[in-house]
């Protein structure tokens, strides 16, 4: 008999760990929405053209590329930027300026899966592009502090940095042999790995040690671009806290086609490490469409925030049952009823689900605690003859005699 189960790294999702991520992504939804995103969808696969060479060569190792039977070179999506790229380009006549958009959708990559890291994983994007101002960049700070605002991680820290300033600092370090993005991506790991590790690291890389530690000590010793100070200040204006926004000079966002403003997000109650990040794009849209587009954006860190959220309790119960109302059914003269008044209880959009047979009463209310329904309404014929319902709780068991009208008044309360 043949093996059943998932792939290494890959995952299903069972009901109630599905309700849990409809509830964090209609969150994110909303604050990406009252910040005024516009919603995009790009293909699974891409021409692998597209993708390789674009995030440096260490993560051109991550992405799933082959051929299809058709001969063409595609591969699955690393992340929604690139892609995001070809629609500015492959639409530019028909987007509007300034284009606000985001994107929800799943990304694929070749990684070694541990805690809060898989193979496919959701990724949600917010990008604005053709500016360059600080108000943009403000703007990107502001709606992500504001997507964990809104689920209840108040304790979000974003750390911020300009690539600009860390570029300058590294480039005189640079040699033939080790390149200023292959100094950044050692210097981005300084979050998890001890400076003397990182010596190591870069001297392994071809680094002379001395160079290895000069490197270290200027971008430590780094101080706030104007530009930054700016944005920061802007920041502050549209509501983000100003102890949220931490600089951290050694902040690099190891991708290679970062300009300007980089951020990471963390919650430091969470154990799982960062919750994503971004930063401004300049020069990437340009690559493929043959004219400079300024863009800012992220990608939130969308499996790590849902564990932050379980993590810390901020999942309210009503968000990881599918269903409010479960409707019994009494016996075959009563099946009208209970239909009836399943009908009634959905065109108020109250989540009902109706039992599909005749069976005692007690497995019906066994389904609904295993369920985890919080109501069952119960028509037999004393209720009908009344033309009203019994509602029970199933937390409190208690049960009240009621017309479906204050049913329906009694649930949209809660």
């Amino acid at each position: 008999m043949q093996q059943v189960q998932t792939l290494k790294g890959f995952r299903d999702f069972l009901p109630k760990e599905k309700n849990i991520r409809n509830y964090v992504t209609k969150k994110i939804k909303e604050t990406f929405e009252i910040f005024g995103f516009e919603p995009i969808e790009t293909p699974t696969l891409e021409y692998a053209s597209l993708l390789m060479g674009k995030y440096g060569d260490e993560a051109d190792k991550l992405i799933y590329s082959f051929e299809d039977q058709g001969g063409r070179k595609i591969a699955l999506r690393y992340d929604q930027t690139v892609p995001t790229s070809r629609v500015l380009s492959q639409y530019q006549n028909e987007l509007p300026k300034f284009f606000r958009r985001y994107q929800i959708q799943n990304v694929f990559r070749a990684d070694k899966p541990q805690k809060g890291r898989f193979r496919e994983f959701t990724q949600c994007d917010c990008d604005i592009f053709e500016s360059d101002s600080t108000v943009v960049d403000a703007e990107l700070l502001a709606v992500y502090y504001f997507v964990y605002q809104n689920l209840g991680l108040k304790s979000i820290k974003l750390f911020i940095n300009d690539r600009t300033t860390l570029m300058n600092t590294i480039s005189p370090f640079a040699n033939d042999e080790v390149n200023v993005f292959s100094i950044i991506q050692s210097i981005d790991k300084l979050d998890k790995l001890s400076e003397k590790q990182v010596v190591d690291e870069l001297i392994g890389k071809g680094l002379y040690e001395k160079d290895a530690r000069d490197v270290l000590r200027e971008i430590t010793s780094a101080t706030m671009s104007a530009s930054l100070k700016e944005t920061v200040e802007r920041a502050v204006e549209l509501g983000v806290d100003q102890d949220a926004l931490v600089f951290t000079p050694t902040l690099a966002r190891g991708l290679d086609y970062y300009t300007g403003i980089i951020f990471e997000g963390k919650v430091p109650e969470y154990s799982g490490g960062s919750v994503g990040g971004g930063g401004r794009y300049d020069r990437l849209i340009g690559e493929l469409c043959g004219r400079d587009i300024k863009a800012n954006g992220f990608a939130i860190g969308f499996d790590r925030t849902v564990e932050a959220v379980v993590e810390l309790g901020l999942v309210p119960q009503t968000a990881t049952v599918s269903s409010q109302v479960l409707v019994t059914v009494f016996d075959e003269n009563l099946i009208k009823n209970s239909l009836n008044a399943a009908k009634t209880l959905r065109a108020n959009n109250i989540r009902t689900e109706v039992y599909p047979e005749v069976d005692q009463i007690g497995k019906q209310f066994k389904l609904a605690n295993q369920k985890n329904i919080p109501y069952v309404v119960v028509i037999g014929d004393a209720e009908v003859s009344e033309n009203k319902v019994q509602l029970k709780n199933m937390a409190s068991g208690e049960q009240e005699l009621l017309t479906l009208e204050e049913v329906v008044k009694k649930i949209k309360q809660i």
